[in-house]
């Protein structure tokens, strides 16, 4: 038992140090944080963080959570980081009463699930009347100008596990069940942060085959072995990425590559 323990302890510690030289793992977390906003006090479910390092981060800021993923290793994951068990679902049912609670957050996951409109409608059903959703998604954006580039690279919806290529702001009104709302989309990850992000993938040849289990939602180290240490040489370069993604604040009238979306449950006929 010592044993496992001090073995999720390091594996916690190595996703951490990876989410802290990664330029774009922080500002999906900013986005997620500023969408959910005071999470004390709350009964919340995150779905699809996938390494738990986003779980763990919510459970930091206060609040009651379940996280649940798509396959065995992504939960397991995220069991590992959390040090609590993280359930399993297919998305099309999620495993908890009508109404239980008062906020979701869905990072990564919904392009990954076959049935879209299903997993929306799981959503609103377990979401108390007035409570929130937040989903973390690709921003639909058939001409970007990196797209080409990371498909020659293998950096393609199949190698991601995405079943969707994106959404914006109209294809998930159109998915929304009568009692979820769309009330607000931001967007982020422009050209520059994706830029890098498009570098750092190549060098490190994430998209070659590997030995590492690949699954519907992409490739997910489960041992602390499998998972690099962070270099020196990438804590100094830490400073310079996130002063070349900043770039993107030059961009503000161009679509981002990402897209947060903030839904909210509303009364149904027989409740309103």
């Amino acid at each position: 038992m010592a044993t496992a323990q001090a073995g999720d302890e390091r594996y916690r510690e190595l996703q951490l140090a990876r989410f802290g030289v990664s330029v774009l793992k922080q500002a999906k977390w900013r986005e997620l944080s500023r969408a959910a906003g005071d999470v004390r006090g709350k009964r919340a479910l995150d779905l699809g963080t996938d390494n738990g390092v986003i779980s763990w981060l919510f459970r930091a800021k206060g609040g009651d959570w379940d996280s649940a993923d798509l396959t065995p290793h992504a939960v397991r994951a995220i069991s590992r980081v959390l040090g609590e068990v993280a359930l399993e679902t297919d998305g099309t049912r999620l495993p908890y009463p009508d109404g239980t609670f008062d906020l979701i957050v869905i990072a990564d996951m919904l392009e990954h699930v076959a049935d879209d409109r299903g997993l929306l409608t799981e959503i609103a059903r377990c979401l108390k009347v007035g409570g929130r959703a937040v989903l973390n998604v690709p921003r639909r954006k058939p001409w970007g100008v990196l797209h080409p580039v990371r498909r020659a690279l293998g950096l393609t919806d199949a190698w991601h596990g995405h079943l969707h290529s994106g959404y914006d702001a109209a294809s998930l009104r159109a998915l929304l069940p009568a009692t979820l709302e769309l009330r607000e989309t931001r967007e982020y990850v422009r050209f520059f942060s994706y830029a890098l992000d498009t570098a750092l993938n190549a060098a490190s040849g994430r998209a070659t085959p590997a030995t590492r289990v690949r699954t519907a939602k992409g490739t997910i180290p489960l041992n602390s072995r499998d998972l690099d240490q962070v270099s020196g040489a990438m804590r100094m370069m830490y400073p310079f990425m996130r002063a070349f993604a900043a770039l993107d604040a030059l961009l503000p009238f161009t679509h981002g590559y990402m897209l947060v979306a903030t839904l909210e449950r509303t009364p149904g006929a027989r409740e309103a």
